[in-house]
C-alpha cells in the first residue's frame, strides 16, 4: 500500500530513473562497496535539479527498491510519503552537486576500504595502472571538513569539483557523477578499481615501476567523454541484466 501511495501518478520517466537508481543501489551491495546504512546514490529528477531521489536512511543498500527511493528538494523538504528519513551528509553532499552541475543526473558517493585509504594518501591516485591512467588527471579533491551537516559546505564543495567528474573527499571517499546513473557507475568502477590496484601495489615488498609520462598522457586523452559515453551504454545493460537475474525485486514499483 505504501509504495502505491508513493507512486500514484508517477511519470515513465521518473519510473526508469527510479529503477536505475535501485539497480545501482543493489549492484553497489552485490560488489561490496556499500557501508550498510551509510553512503548514498542520488538521481535527479528534472534539468534544474530542484528534485532528486536518494536512498531511505536506514535501509541497506541490498533491500532498496525503486519504490522505497525517497524524493527530496534542494531545501531539504521530503517529497515522498515514506516511514524513513534522508541522512543529513547524503543530502548536503548530494544537493551540493545536483545544484552546481546541471549536467549531473546520477551522483555516486562511496566509503570502500580501498577508496577512502587512497583519500588518505598525500599523493591521491597515483597514475601507476592503466585504469588509473584513464582517469588521474580527471579528480578533483576535497578537503575533509568533518561529518557534512553544514550547508555552508556546499558551496566549497561546488568550487573544489569544478566541471570534473569525479572528486576525492580526503580522508572520506569517493564520488562520481555522470548525465546517465550508467555513465555515473562506469566513472566510479574506474576510480574504485584504480584505488584497490593501487592499495595492492604498494603493499608489495619491491619498487613501483612508473609508465612515462608521455604514455600517461596518451592514455587520459584516448578516454575522452566520448569514450566514457560509449563504454557505459555498453555496460550499463549488461549489468541490469546481471542484477535481474540475481533478484529482480530492485525494480519493484507495486
Amino acid at each position: 500500500m505504501l509504495a502505491r501511495q508513493l507512486h500514484r501518478g508517477c511519470s515513465a520517466q521518473e519510473a526508469r530513473i527510479r529503477r536505475d537508481l535501485a539497480c545501482c543501489y543493489r549492484l553497489i551491495a552485490h560488489l561490496g562497496w556499500d557501508d550498510f546504512t551509510s553512503t548514498h546514490i542520488s538521481a535527479r529528477l528534472a534539468a534544474d535539479g530542484e528534485e532528486f531521489l536518494i536512498n531511505p536512511y536506514g535501509m541497506l543498500f541490498e533491500e532498496i527498491t525503486a519504490s522505497s527511493l525517497i524524493k527530496v528538494n534542494t531545501e531539504g523538504e521530503i517529497l515522498s510519503d515514506s516511514p524513513y528519513n534522508v541522512n543529513r551528509a547524503g543530502f548536503v553532499i548530494h544537493s551540493a552537486v545536483h545544484m552546481a552541475r546541471p549536467d549531473a543526473q546520477c551522483v555516486i558517493h562511496l566509503h570502500t576500504r580501498d577508496g577512502v585509504a587512497v583519500s588518505i594518501m598525500e599523493g591521491g591516485l597515483r597514475p601507476l595502472s592503466q585504469t588509473a591512467m584513464v582517469i588521474a588527471d580527471k579528480i578533483a579533491f576535497h578537503e575533509h571538513e568533518g561529518v557534512s551537516l553544514d550547508l555552508d559546505e556546499r558551496a566549497r564543495l561546488q568550487a573544489d569539483l569544478g566541471n570534473r567528474n569525479l572528486m576525492i573527499l580526503r580522508n572520506h571517499g569517493t564520488l562520481a557523477l555522470g548525465r546517465t546513473v550508467g555513465e555515473a557507475f562506469r566513472r566510479i568502477s574506474l576510480l574504485e578499481r584504480a584505488c584497490s590496484i593501487q592499495v595492492a601495489a604498494m603493499s608489495m615488498n619491491d619498487d613501483i615501476h612508473y609508465a612515462s609520462p608521455e604514455v600517461v598522457r596518451r592514455t587520459g586523452e584516448r578516454f575522452d567523454e566520448a569514450a566514457m559515453e560509449a563504454a557505459a551504454s555498453l555496460l550499463w545493460p549488461a549489468l541490469v541484466r546481471k542484477m535481474e537475474r540475481i533478484d529482480p525485486s530492485f525494480a519493484d514499483m507495486d
